[in-house]
């Protein structure tokens, strides 16, 4: 007889790994032992060689459903086995050093049990097994065990705890099973806080849901509002009570075949919304119409599927969707606690469906598009977080650092055992209760995994929250502080995505954001690079354009459009040859002696080389949400929804760009699109064509430049990212034609290519300057 010795790691606790191991040992005749410890799942297990050889290669084709495996190794035992059977036995140890799983998605033997009146889980909004349902969003502390989440108050019956016990079961070691005699139980209350006396709450939910009432649900991670989304009145009503003006809701549809009245969607999409994270995706509208206000002026619809028993059993008594929405007013956390909710959505919901059990973590919903021919997230919350990622070969060593990622779309990570943990999306740090939120989560964050940070990375940007904030860290923990630029943290957290290497020779790079501070002072936003982990090289940039207003520009388009002609023409000409224009005529009536004051005197009008302002501008100039945005991008995402129907068909605009040398740069001057544009303005083409024009003229402008600097150093590959590369017009399109010129193409794809996903380039610039 022999024996091995077979260390696990990865998401490989909590999830049914040790009975699918205990399972697979029976069946090939395996004695021996399996446990948890502080590093994984640790094998003792023996038998005849041929035997040990077959049951350590079905280990990687036997997951269970939620795990991930990152390590399997195997060493010779001498040791002798301590019985005639193989066993799981007691963890042995405290657990910090254990991935922790994202929440999951309704398992579909569950779904079975739910909807089976034989089964003592029928209708129960809380079934769940090791194969699905919470698990951040419910644990305090570490090792996930019962008595450490939310579920602890919840004492097991009976028959649960045979469940619970028995290895062949797939609720063994299940820390949150329940059942209805046990476990959490929901009830309906109207806004003044009286509980509803019914048999069924859920259905009398999908009732009102019926009638065009708002209802507040308590989920898996926070409170939603939720209603009818063929019901006109009904979201506009939602819309006024939350004072979420414009912003597109989310949906959530029975299944796919729902969905597929309303949108388009493919085999990618269709996986994705089936997936255990069940995120939000966003889709092409199609076919049958929703309520006008549920996405204004959009052509996509945000879809996701019902991914708790709760949610389930809801749409199951309803024939259309609904909107599903953030249970918050407007850039405020949403809603976690009961009492909060009874509190702040009051004047929102006209009843809340709640429950009684806690939710400790608060999770937002995630969101995928599908671009470029692969699915990418733009924002990860649950179902993703806080599942770690392996850093590439060189960063083996790396540990206990925090980076504390952007000050809007934050998300902050750690790097522990040459591991990223990048947390679920906290939000816009500008508001007073999510810089309270991002503390506790931090803080949790740090207690969950045993960490204590030795670096601390923060944006350059000083008056940055996360910067502050990481500051104050630093003097705490007694920490290194390394401050990280902007546009190179875009760059490197799309290497480590792609699981480049720590000593690959550098890469080039076109990062178009919003703003991030450059090295020099001045905001960027429009930038070329070369670069590795550890540093970069501006390369080029666009124009250099004041922001009169400062933070102003980035809620009043018109501004950036005043700055940008402004910059490029005489203004007494413009007025003269295209007084007319609808664009001329809007910055007419604005105080621009005032406006033009404040820059020539560089009073609260930074410059900047932004291509987020950059669309924003040309988004002005065609009459797009020229006064003021409601909420990020919205300008931008108008003129490219504008663009789509004949970007196809369209060409880039001659000579709408010139690339000039300043020093050891390439400065892109825009003076030629903008004449184009002024001049198919006034000869009144079009705003469609024009829409698409100024897209081909960006991306023919940007492969030009990257081939030109591949051509200069020899460097094949190039990385995409910063938030405009959301459009997807322009991602494909840049894409496609350097993929066409031979290069490689790296963008992100598991991380968000906005600023949620900046922690994660933070943290390896960190590391790789630390190493």
């Amino acid at each position: 007889m022999s024996g091995r010795a077979i260390r696990v790691r990865g998401i490989v606790q909590g999830v049914g790994f040790r009975p699918t191991i205990w399972r697979i040992a029976k069946q090939h005749g395996l004695t021996g032992e399996v446990w948890n410890d502080g590093l994984g799942v640790m094998i003792h297990a023996f038998g005849g060689s041929e035997d040990l050889d077959a049951f350590i290669r079905q280990i990687p084709l036997q997951l269970p459903p939620l795990a991930r495996l990152d390590s399997l190794e195997v060493h010779v035992l001498d040791d002798l086995p301590q019985g005639d059977e193989f066993r799981i036995i007691a963890s042995r140890h405290d657990g910090t050093e254990t991935p922790i799983a994202a929440d999951a998605a309704a398992c579909r033997e569950c779904l079975a049990e739910i909807t089976d009146p034989g089964n003592r889980r029928y209708r129960y909004p809380f079934t769940n097994c090791t194969h699905c349902g919470p698990r951040l969003s419910i644990i305090r502390r570490v090792p996930y065990d019962r008595c450490h989440t939310s579920m602890a108050e919840f004492a097991m019956c009976r028959q649960c705890r045979q469940e619970y016990d028995n290895p062949a079961d797939r609720r063994f070691h299940a820390q949150a099973n329940c059942c209805p005699e046990c476990g959490p139980k929901v009830w309906l209350e109207d806004h003044s806080s009286q509980q509803l006396a019914c048999a069924d709450p859920i259905k009398q939910a999908a009732d009102l849901i019926r009638q065009g009432y708002i209802i507040a649900i308590k989920g898996l991670g926070g409170f939603h509002l939720a209603c009818n989304a063929m019901d006109a009145a009904a979201v506009d009503r939602l819309r006024e009570r939350k004072r979420r003006y414009a912003k597109p809701f989310a949906l959530m549809a029975k299944d796919v075949t729902m969905i597929a009245r309303y949108a388009r969607l493919d085999e990618e999409e269709t996986l994705a919304l089936n997936g255990k994270a069940a995120p939000i995706v966003l889709l092409s509208a199609y076919g049958e119409k929703v309520a006008p206000g549920v996405a204004p002026d959009d052509d996509k619809l945000g879809f996701m599927l019902p991914y708790t028993p709760l949610h389930t059993l809801l749409l199951q008594e309803l024939a259309a969707p609904i909107v599903l929405t953030s249970g918050n007013i407007s850039d405020e956390p949403q809603c976690t606690d009961n009492d909060e909710a009874r509190e702040k959505l009051a004047d929102i919901a006209d009843y809340l469906l709640l429950h009684d059990r806690a939710i400790v973590n608060r999770l937002d919903d995630s969101v995928l598009r599908e671009m470029a021919g692969k699915m990418r997230l733009l924002r990860r919350a649950r179902g993703y977080s806080p599942e770690a990622l392996v850093l590439p070969p060189g960063f083996e060593q790396a540990d206990n650092i925090l980076a504390m990622g952007a000050e809007l779309k934050n998300s902050f990570c750690l790097l522990k055992n040459g591991q990223a943990i990048v947390a679920q999306h906290v939000g816009d740090l500008e508001n007073a209760a999510v810089q309270c939120d991002y503390r506790n989560a931090i803080a949790l964050y740090k207690q969950l995994y045993g960490f204590r940070p030795e670096r601390i990375a923060v944006d350059n940007h000083p008056d940055f929250f996360s910067t502050q904030y990481g500051q104050t860290l630093a003097e705490t923990e007694q920490a290194v502080l390394v401050p990280v630029q902007h546009h190179h943290a875009h760059l490197s957290a799309c290497l480590a995505e792609h699981g480049i290497a720590l000593h690959t020779p550098p890469v080039l790079a076109a990062i178009f954001d919003g703003l991030g501070l450059g090295d020099d002072g001045t905001l960027w936003g429009g930038e070329f690079l070369l670069g590795d982990y550890k540093s970069y090289t501006r390369l080029a940039h666009f124009q250099s354009i004041a922001l009169p207003g400062g933070t102003q520009a980035m809620r009043e388009p018109w501004r950036n459009a005043y700055a940008q002609l402004r910059h490029y023409f005489n203004w007494q000409s413009l007025q003269q040859n295209y007084g007319d224009l609808d664009i001329m005529a809007l910055l007419a009536g604005k105080p621009l002696a005032m406006l033009e004051t404040m820059i020539v005197k560089s009073i609260n009008s930074p410059s900047s080389t932004s291509c987020g302002r950059w669309f924003d501008a040309f988004a002005a100039a065609l009459g797009l949400h020229s006064e003021q945005v409601h909420y990020e991008g919205q300008a931008a995402i108008a003129l490219e929804i504008l663009a789509t129907p004949l970007f196809a068909v369209e060409r880039p605009y001659p000579q709408a760009w010139l690339t000039a040398p300043c020093k050891d740069l390439s400065i892109l001057s825009w003076q030629g699109l903008w004449q184009a544009v002024l001049t198919d303005l006034k000869q009144g083409v079009d705003k469609a064509r024009i829409a698409a024009r100024i897209h081909h003229s960006l991306i023919a402008a940007t492969v030009e430049l990257l081939n030109g600097f591949s051509r200069q150093t020899g460097i094949d590959s190039i990385v995409l990212s910063g938030g405009v590369f959301q459009n997807r017009l322009l991602l494909e399109a840049v894409t496609q034609q350097l993929q066409q010129h031979g290069k490689t193409v790296l963008s992100p794809q598991r991380y968000p290519m906005n600023d949620g996903g900046l922690a994660l380039g933070q943290t390896v610039i960190a590391a790789a300057r630390s190493i």
